[in-house]
């Protein structure tokens, strides 16, 4: 609390109603220093293996289109197997040239991620931008030959 003098009238001392704001704007200049300092430390990259994903399935088109990265990196688009160099245009021929249409990508578990990465590009250097990773619902070990409906596949949109 500060105080001041009245005058020259007597001694009476008033009192000072205003507050020194200087100390408080110090101390949130400094935690404004700490924070701009301590928040890029905080996102540090960590290797992480990412589980089964639990999120409520997308609902699936009528016609989903699927296309699947086999074991052997061939492609199938649906139940057709379909050369590297030809999928835009099986891709064209099974959308009617609709590259709006959400195409649901598929991979067997051990094709390497550069190579799932190379399936996108393909993708998109055909101009289909929408796609969706198909994943499982849980247990990872079911039988692969069990229709997509049966397994618990679905789609991990976006």
């Amino acid at each position: 609390m500060a105080g001041g003098v009245k005058g020259s009238d007597g001694d009476d001392l008033a009192e000072n109603h205003e507050i020194n704001v200087t100390p408080f704007i110090d101390v949130m200049l400094v935690l404004l220093i700490i924070f701009m300092v301590a928040a890029p430390l905080s996102t540090v990259d960590v290797p992480v293996d990412l589980p089964v994903a639990s999120e409520k399935s997308q609902p699936r088109p009528d016609k989903p289109l699927f296309l699947t990265v086999k074991a052997d990196l061939s492609l199938a688009l649906g139940n057709d197997a379909v050369p590297n160099g030809q999928l835009a245009s099986a891709l064209d021929a099974a959308t009617r040239s609709d590259r709006a249409q959400r195409v649901f990508l598929r991979a067997d578990k051990t094709v390497a991620y550069g190579e799932l990465m190379r399936v996108m590009n393909l993708l998109r250097a055909a101009g289909y931008l929408k796609v969706a990773l198909v994943g499982l619902e849980g247990v990872p070990d079911l039988d692969p030959s069990l229709p997509p409906e049966a397994t618990g596949e679905r789609a991990l949109t976006p």
